[in-house]
């Protein structure tokens, strides 16, 4: 069983503007489709409800681990606790990392999730599955975000 899932897509904008739909919490719910309360602030917890049809139900859960300007987004999360009848506060929760990068033409942005084998075994290959594709996903929605913002 793999523990980290990486992913990376490059897109020809700025640093500047990525990094700003990445980290501005209403740009960043618009592609990752999460309604959030409130601004990302490192040390803090990011709550609110996911957009994405057929999991409006779903609450956003994920504690902001640092936000390193223009380099480093990363927060902690129960990945794929979709289940509203489980209490998912009693596992440990994977690390996404959001790193990015320049390049020659725009920015490379990485998004790593790692400690899949803290997860309990019963759901751990699932989680990992669906988070998987829902990071591809993820990067394909926030290359389209970017390249659409004005």
């Amino acid at each position: 069983m793999e523990n980290t899932i990486e992913k990376q897509v490059e897109i020809a904008a700025p640093i500047a503007k990525v990094w700003d739909a990445l980290t501005n919490y209403e740009k960043f719910g618009a592609w990752f489709r999460v309604k959030l309360e409130g601004p990302f602030v490192a040390g803090k917890v990011s709550e609110g409800y996911i957009t994405w049809p057929g999991y409006e139900h779903l609450k956003w859960t994920a504690m902001v681990k640092e936000v390193v300007p223009e380099k480093l987004f990363s927060f902690t999360w129960h990945p794929y606790g979709i289940d509203k009848a489980k209490d998912y506060s009693k596992e440990t929760p994977t690390l996404v990392e959001f790193r990015l990068e320049p390049t020659a033409t725009g920015t490379r942005v990485t998004v790593t999730e790692s400690g899949f084998d803290k997860i309990p075994e019963a759901r751990r290959a699932e989680a990992f599955r669906m988070n998987d594709g829902g990071w591809t996903q993820q990067m394909k929605n926030i290359e389209e975000y970017v390249l659409a913002a004005k």
